[in-house]
């Protein structure tokens, strides 16, 4: 292991598999996880079916989703990106105590919606807030368990805030706190997701997200099987 970055999962000695999506608004990160996720259900490659939790932050517990929907409201938001963090830093805390670590614990595979990644996009290199301080929150909160896996599902943000906006009126429901941005806020978003996958190209996977659902289903069978091959028992079987 290369001492300069963090343990993953694997690495720390539990045995499950941490998968974590991460991307801009209107990427399909929700859509792609339910793929994945029954893809593994039904025993991927031949394999025997796992146990496969899929979760999501900010939320994923009771008092998790209560911190979701103070944040996604603009709650935090006029005391800054520091407050902020601290919020989602606390919904993650509980996250991890009441379902990730005992999910990895028992040998499941944990697909999240959104984890570390999406706070030094979000609050760092969006928001401003300077990364040492990201970085120490990041390691008292989530200590050595870091994802097995990180794929980033990439989008052009005006497509992407696009199809949120399309979501959104199918759902009756205005923008959320961060989709109500400006396109700059986004592109920062983009950017700084591509940056992150560069800097740990060992645990991030860039998908292309422009294509159909099935498209990028696909796509991201195809890295799982090659990144983590002894879940489904090979590339060759993931299309």
């Amino acid at each position: 292991m290369d001492a300069r970055r963090p343990a993953t999962v694997a690495e720390a000695g539990l045995p499950g598999c941490f998968i974590t999506f991460e991307g801009g608004e209107g990427a399909g990160k929700s859509t792609q996880i339910a793929r994945l996720a029954a893809w593994l259900r039904a025993g991927a490659a031949g394999l025997s079916p796992r146990e496969v939790v899929t979760t999501r932050e900010p939320g994923g517990t009771p008092r998790a989703e209560r911190i979701r929907a103070a944040v996604l409201s603009g709650a935090g938001k006029p005391y800054g990106p520091f407050a902020e963090a601290l919020l989602f830093a606390a919904a993650r805390l509980d996250h991890l105590t009441t379902l990730i670590r005992p999910g990895l614990a028992r040998g499941a595979i944990v697909l999240c919606d959104r984890f570390s990644d999406s706070t030094r996009a979000y609050q760092g290199a969006a928001g401003g807030l300077d990364a040492e301080t990201l970085a120490a929150l990041e390691r008292v909160v989530v200590g050595a368990t870091r994802p097995d896996l990180t794929l980033i599902l990439d989008l052009a943000p005006e497509i992407g805030l696009s199809r949120a906006r399309q979501r959104d009126r199918a759902a009756s429901r205005g923008p959320d706190r961060f989709e109500a941005e400006a396109l700059g806020f986004h592109q920062r978003l983009r950017a700084a997701f591509l940056a992150i996958a560069a800097a740990e190209p060992a645990r991030c996977a860039v998908i292309d997200a422009q294509g159909s659902p099935e498209a990028v289903a696909q796509a991201v069978r195809a890295t799982v099987a090659t990144r983590l091959p002894h879940l489904v028992g090979g590339a060759s079987d993931a299309a």
